[in-house]
């Protein structure tokens, strides 16, 4: 890697050259189809079978093959897969459900649905994962599941995790829809708890178009997860206290996956693990050179605990201001920007200051959704407590450039971008403010103004 000596009038924001010249072409193409991928979709297209299950259930076991569990169940989305799973767990009224901050509302905002109370816990500092010292400090005798989520496909803490769960002999829903291929000390993110979801919508690492996917080993999980939303496959429950409900729309919901989908994410099952290994070799070139810079830190595992970050979905650095005089996060990521790469500023905002958890009364039960299935007298106060990192971390990260080809010449670039704006910081820095260092940055569960 090249050291990038650049001067002050070379800054694009103050009119120099973008760092970026090179056409991108496929570097951020997402997904990757191809002519198999089109003919796989066409035939169920040209078929009429799109709300079949024949395909789905060929996906289904593959992919749970893949994975190593018994049980896989495609869900329309990674929302309604997490609401399968959470049902199939046994969640229901006057349960709490702990879940970090740090994540999207879909997350653990079912649990609300099926009466129960979402809990959150703070999260780790570097990771960005659910803190395994703050979720023992929430458990409770209503405490029914734990919902770790995989954040910015970051592996979580599974060794701690899971002596909890063990201690308490409460159940692990892991939410993976960050982590495709993520690997915990060589073994796979989805492979630790009663239960898993993944997200597989376009956006994500593993991209077959809106879809998700609930793995368990438990067949009393699935069946229950089968019951809730997916009535037409009532034939396959045979566990008498959830066959005696088989046949009726328990959920009200209907979670099938389109067989467009199911056809699609067959052909990426074959395609996937080349392509993860790609942006995996090219995400770990790019933070090498990154690694040492000043004011900035790659959040990803240490190279050599068996640990990866998989297909990187969602890649985050921690911003440090003060290594480079204070500069606020909105003027760096607006230097790099003007450079031609990727640098956008936050994650996802903490869920537990948000209005939906606090005060909304979403479905008219006279108090907040969030306690309403608890019994009566029950303050809101109660669970409305500060969790210091999660309320902090979210405004000291960014998201870098998601490369999905291994081309150095490329990337090569977008670190000289970055490298340019860190070199110049102290210039920067007299055209900042403090409205600037105030700012809140947007993003996904975002409430703020802008």
């Amino acid at each position: 890697m090249n050291q990038f000596n650049e001067t002050l009038e070379n800054l694009a924001l103050l009119g120099g050259n973008k760092a970026v010249q090179t056409d991108q072409k496929d570097m951020f193409k997402w997904p990757i189809i191809t002519e198999e991928h089109e003919k796989a979709v066409l035939d169920v297209l040209r078929s009429g079978n799109m709300s079949g299950i024949d395909i789905t259930k060929q996906f289904e076991a593959k992919y749970a093959y893949n994975l190593g569990r018994k049980y896989a169940l495609g869900c329309h989305n990674g929302t309604a897969a997490i609401t399968g799973a959470m049902f199939g767990l046994g969640v229901g009224a006057g349960d709490e459900v702990i879940a970090p901050a740090i994540t999207y509302w879909a997350s653990i905002l079912q649990a609300m649905n099926l009466g129960a109370t979402p809990v959150f816990s703070d999260v780790d500092p570097y990771s960005l994962c659910i803190d395994p010292k703050d979720i023992e400090r929430k458990i409770t005798d209503r405490t029914k599941i734990i919902v770790v989520v995989h954040y910015s496909a970051m592996p979580a803490d599974m060794d701690a995790i899971m002596v909890i769960s063990n201690k308490y002999n409460i159940k692990v829903l892991e939410d993976c829809s960050h982590a495709h291929g993520t690997l915990y000390k060589g073994k796979e993110a989805g492979t630790f708890g009663a239960a898993a979801a993944f997200s597989l919508m376009s956006g994500k690492a593993f991209a077959i178009g809106e879809a998700g996917i609930m793995l368990t080993d438990d067949r009393k999980v699935y069946e229950r997860a089968i019951l809730f939303g997916h009535y037409i496959r009532h034939n396959e429950i045979t566990i008498d206290e959830v066959k005696k409900y088989a046949g009726l729309p328990c959920g009200g919901v209907k979670h099938r996956m389109q067989q467009l989908n199911s056809a699609l994410g067959l052909v990426q099952l074959k395609y996937y693990p080349d392509q993860m290994n790609e942006i995996n070799q090219a995400m770990n070139y790019f933070c090498d050179a990154m690694e040492n810079t000043p004011g900035v830190k790659p959040i990803r595992p240490s190279k050599d605990a068996g640990t990866s970050k998989g297909g990187w979905y969602f890649p985050l650095f921690h911003y440090k201001a003060d290594q480079l005089g204070g500069l606020s996060l909105k003027r760096f990521t607006q230097a790099v920007r003007a450079e031609g790469t990727m640098c956008n500023p936050g994650s996802n905002h903490p869920l537990h200051l948000h209005p939906l958890f606090r005060n909304m009364d979403v479905y008219g039960h006279g108090r907040p959704t969030r306690i309403a299935q608890l019994p009566p007298g029950t303050e809101i106060d109660k669970y409305l407590e500060s969790l210091p990192v999660s309320e902090k971390v979210f405004k000291q990260v960014f998201q870098v450039p998601w490369f999905k080809k291994y081309r150095p010449e490329i990337i090569d670039q977008h670190v000289r971008a970055y490298k340019k704006v860190i070199q110049n910081y102290k210039i920067l820095l007299k055209e900042d403010s403090q409205e600037n260092r105030d700012w809140i940055p947007g993003g996904y569960s975002s409430f703020f103004t802008d």
